[in-house]
């Protein structure tokens, strides 16, 4: 309560101070904060002439520095997030084990033995558990002996590619690339793109893609790799990369390369056979053992000792595997399959074989032991009968009566695939090869083999073409021969005689049902092989004369299925067809075409205790010559030519061919028991009674009365029963 009156008391406070007007109170002085050392260096001015460029230099590398480390952080947080989205991309293990965009067909011979391989083969699944472990220790040591150590990238390794390329006068990252196997597993991913048939021209110009070496390309690589050991174990990694990696002839993973050039699993791979897959992967083309079998030991022996050096083999088992390199199997020593394969491929639908997306087995009937012994008679023959540097060709076809080709060679370059195949693709004039056909259609129409015609100075009015007069081979004429001799030594005058008297569309369709396919000749040159056909075609009609008369179609395919199905798709149990000439005119044939060889013009074809029959054949200006023989096991053809029809230098069918035919006979038939051929066996040769048959006459000069066809009423009624069957039951 304040105090009341009219005086107010002054405050006891301001007794306090005296009269003096007291001082002003100063602010507080702060403590001046001692500058740091950088601060001090910021206003650090240099001192004396050199001071400046030394702040100059120091004030760089602290500009560098800073951008430096920023940069890095930021490039560090780039890669980071792309290893994540890569890693994210990247399908299951089980998704990348098999890349094939396109199926694989393997062709099996007639006993069921692996013969050849077409597309892009994959073995079996493998794994790092399953497969033989010297395969992963090679693999490791000839391609990345850090694998197990490093996350994908190896700057060690591409510090030493760099120095190399640079050394060797190339670009730093043209040639050596210094990539670890996880880099090689994602150039075989292609980095994750797949094949688009829609982007890419083929499969050769993906894969071209994926392994280009820009610069751009090598850091994505580099990404997906870490990816890859982000997404993945080591081990899995490894698995990946032998089920997926390229190792020539068609094999993707190591278990088809195995099966390939070892005839084995991958688990079953001794040291020697690991090394020689593994030392393929460099260059599979240069350093597959079908390439160059002794090039592929010698890298082999170079893997075994980089698995020696890193602890994967002892002394013993490397000096072991050395002194007993890898060879190949039977299977893979025939290359491709050559000119077989070939047909096969491409006589089917091209779903089930060129362009298949499934895994095809095709059992044939090839016979590899044949299939060896035609590629030696020939090889024989060039190298002992004909000049070197001769650029002559030739080509056999072995098949059996029923028309299962045995043995095809298409070339004398046996080891090639995709080649120009002259057994089944060249269409060459036939000469006197054709000939058979003419006396089969006259046989058939009751002629015989011991009736006689005139050989004589003959000619023909040939309209639009004027008079044609043909000649035998030896400018000479014979008289009276008989059909059989006429035709053992290939005289033309009576095969055209014969011909003109049993018509031309007589002899054309008979030679068209046997399987003579290509366009025949209208005129009288018909009956001398005029007209064209390919060697495949003209040795299966041959096959129709030996079994008896029945038309033949060659076949290669005895059944086709898909790889884990039990049924097949396609099968195949012969190629006989309709009868073309009744059994009795095709014995007395094949007894004429025995002559040829026993006393005839292809006597050079002649092996002592085998019965034969064949037909010689040379065309004019001898630019084609041709022997086509047949036992009673087996029918062979064989051309000999130039591609571009230069003429032969002193060959006929009756030479060159005939000897080839005989040295490929000689070994087919070492490993079988002779049999006899189904013909007539006559006592006596043909006597001349004073009778002849001239087209002029109509027919034959009082043997008139013989049955059209050749055929007795049983032969006629077993024809017509056979007939009635097929059409019941479509067999053959």
């Amino acid at each position: 309560m304040s105090p009341s009156g009219p005086k107010r008391p002054k405050l006891v406070a301001d007794k306090r101070y005296s009269k003096k007007k007291p001082a002003a109170k100063q602010p507080a002085r702060r403590k001046a904060r001692k500058p740091t050392a950088k601060r001090t260096r910021r206003t650090q001015r240099p001192k004396g002439i050199l001071g400046w460029p030394i702040f100059l230099i120091s004030w760089v590398f602290r500009l560098i520095w800073r951008l430096t480390w920023k940069s890095a952080a930021v490039v560090a947080l780039i890669i980071g997030l792309a290893v994540f989205y890569f890693a994210s991309t990247i399908p299951d293990l089980n998704a990348l084990l098999d890349g094939r965009a396109k199926g694989s067909v393997t062709i099996l011979d007639r006993y069921g033995a692996v013969y050849a391989w077409r597309g892009d083969q994959r073995g079996r699944t493998i794994t790092t558990e399953t497969v033989s472990p010297y395969l992963s220790d090679a693999i490791i040591a000839s391609e990345d002996k850090r694998f197990y150590g490093h996350l994908g990238l190896s700057p060690r390794g591409i510090a030493s590619a760099v120095r190399i390329n640079l050394s060797e006068g190339r670009g730093p990252l043209s040639g050596h690339g210094g990539s670890t196997l996880t880099q090689q597993v994602a150039k075989l991913l292609c980095l994750g793109v797949p094949f688009d048939p829609d982007q890419w021209k083929n499969e050769a110009a993906y894969e071209a893609d994926c392994r280009q070496g820009s610069l751009r390309r090598k850091i994505k690589e580099a990404i997906y790799a870490m990816a890859l050991e982000a997404k993945f174990s080591k081990d899995e990694i490894l698995t990946i990369y032998l089920n997926r990696a390229y190792l020539g002839a068609g094999s993707h993973g190591f278990d088809a390369a195995a099966q390939r050039y070892f005839a084995i699993p991958a688990s079953e791979l001794n040291p020697a056979q690991a090394a020689m897959l593994a030392g393929m992967l460099p260059k599979p083309s240069v350093y597959a053992p079908t390439a160059n079998l002794k090039r592929s030991q010698d890298r082999a022996a170079t893997v075994l000792r980089l698995m020696n050096e890193q602890g994967f083999l002892s002394n013993e088992q490397t000096a072991k595997a050395q002194n007993n390199p890898a060879t190949l199997s039977s299977a893979a020593k025939a290359q491709a399959g050559g000119y077989f394969a070939d047909w096969i491929m491409g006589d089917l639908p091209a779903f089930l074989t060129r362009k298949t997306t499934e895994d095809v087995i095709i059992k044939t009937t090839l016979d590899p032991r044949i299939q060896t012994a035609t590629e030696q008679a020939m090889a024989e023959i060039f190298a002992t009968k004909v000049s070197s540097g001769s650029k002559a060709e030739a080509a056999i076809v072995v098949m059996s009566s029923d028309g299962a080709v045995r043995g095809m060679v298409g070339g004398r370059e046996t080891k090639v695939t995709g080649a120009f195949n002259r057994a089944t693709q060249a269409k060459r004039q036939t000469g006197s090869a054709f000939k058979p056909f003419v006396y089969a259609a006259a046989l058939d129409m009751g002629y015989r083999w011991d009736d006689f015609i005139l050989d004589e100075p003959y000619c023909l009015n040939v309209p639009g073409s004027g008079q044609w007069c043909p000649k035998n081979y030896t400018r000479k004429h014979y008289g009276n021969v008989s059909l059989t001799e006429a035709l053992a030594r290939s005289l033309n005058v009576p095969a055209v005689k014969v011909a003109e008297d049993v018509g031309l569309e007589a002899v054309r369709s008979v030679a068209s049902m046997f399987g003579i396919e290509s366009d025949l000749a209208a005129g009288p040159a018909l009956a001398l092989g005029a007209s064209e056909s390919t060697l495949i075609e003209t040795t299966g009609a041959f096959a129709g004369i030996l079994n008896g008369g029945s038309a033949v179609i060659p076949y290669g395919l005895t059944d086709l299925s898909l790889v884990g199905d039990s049924d097949p798709l396609m099968t195949q149990t012969g190629g006989i067809g309709e009868r073309v000439i009744s059994q009795q005119a095709a014995q007395q044939l094949v007894y004429m075409m025995s002559r040829v060889v026993e006393a005839g013009t292809g006597s050079r074809a002649k092996i002592n205790g085998l019965e034969i029959a064949g037909k010689t054949g040379t065309t004019n200006s001898a630019r084609d010559a041709w022997f086509i023989g047949f036992t009673a096991d087996y029918v062979m053809g064989v051309w000999m030519g130039y591609d571009d029809n230069t003429p032969l230098k002193g060959v006929t069918g009756g030479g060159l061919p005939a000897e080839m035919w005989r040295e490929a006979m000689v070994r087919i038939q070492s490993e079988l028991v002779p049999n006899p051929l189904p013909m007539i066996r006559p006592g006596n040769a043909p006597r001349f009674d004073g009778q002849v048959f001239s087209s002029e006459d109509q027919g034959f000069g009082g043997q008139g009365n013989r049955p059209q066809g050749g055929q007795s009423i049983g032969e006629a009624v077993e024809d017509a029963l056979i007939g009635v069957m097929r059409s019941i039951f479509g067999k053959n």
